[in-house]
């Protein structure tokens, strides 16, 4: 064996030595480490720079910004580790206008809140007051702030079931057809219960009847083609459908049958379409 290649003891020791100085020197450092980034958690968790920052309201029309973020329970006292999405969510949804809402955590420390609104379907008058009426059938007992423009006004109703069906009639019809309605008059008689009067925003009148109302005016637009816009008359879809002149003493009108087309029995109900490309 070659004697030159023995390592004494005591030349070892040193190294030895040094080698575990190294060892505990880097458990030191990862001892303060460890502890300075506890501290820096219990810190930055005690402080701001954990809370909710800004937060983002997307798709609310009606509903103010304020009453939706009110309702979330966010502010800036709100930890961002402690938010629960779903939760927060369905505390939104439980706003009378609001259909459906989503939330989502933009990392650090923003918030987005996405929510879409139960569109309008008519208004209703009572006095000189106009209550929103929504899809779901629910009516608002907020009263509107100005004259709606956008939806038909319900006139004569006294609530119960003929304003439900009435409702529900116009949540069939496509949206091109409940904008071109002004108002609704409930016009019951002895045959009929359930009688309509109708004013269109082209100036026609319309008799119709809550029972088939949505598949019969589903077909208004062709119908309004075939009339003659210097001709005043009303539209009766009661039974079947024909338009006839006002009696007058200056005309010999008689009435005119109206071709329904078929085609736009398809367009019923179908309103999601028409309102997303306008």
């Amino acid at each position: 064996m070659d004697k030159s290649k023995v390592v004494s003891l005591e030349d070892r020791i040193p190294k030895i030595k040094k080698e575990r100085r190294r060892k505990a020197n880097r458990k030191i450092i990862f001892i303060i480490l460890m502890f300075f980034l506890l501290i820096g958690c219990i810190i930055y968790f005690q402080s701001p720079l954990s809370h909710v920052q800004t937060i983002e309201v997307n798709g609310n029309d009606h509903v103010k910004e304020a009453e939706i973020v009110t309702q979330s329970g966010l502010s800036a006292n709100v930890n961002i580790w402690s938010l629960d999405e779903s939760e927060i969510a369905n505390k939104i949804r439980e706003i009378d206008q609001i259909q459906n809402a989503s939330v989502s955590i933009k990392w650090p420390n923003d918030v987005s809140i996405e929510v879409s609104e139960w569109r309008r379907v008519a208004y209703y008058k009572k006095d000189l007051e106009f209550f929103p009426i929504l899809e779901n059938g629910e009516m608002l007992k907020e009263k509107e702030a100005s004259i709606p423009v956008h939806a038909p006004i319900l006139f004569e109703f006294d609530g119960g079931q003929a304003l439900e069906k009435m409702v529900q009639e116009l949540i069939k019809l496509p949206q091109e057809v409940v904008r071109s309605i002004s108002e609704i008059y409930f016009t019951p008689t002895d045959n009929d219960p359930y009688s309509l009067t109708v004013y269109m925003n082209d100036g026609f009148e319309v008799k119709a009847t809550i029972r088939t109302f949505s598949k019969k005016m589903v077909h208004y637009p062709s119908i309004a083609s075939q009339l003659d816009p210097s001709i005043k008359g009303y539209v009766d879809l009661t039974v079947g459908a024909y338009f006839r002149p006002y009696e007058t003493a200056e005309t010999d009108e008689e009435d005119q049958e109206l071709v329904l087309d078929e085609n736009e029995e398809s367009l019923e109900g179908n309103d999601e379409e028409v309102e997303s490309e306008g």
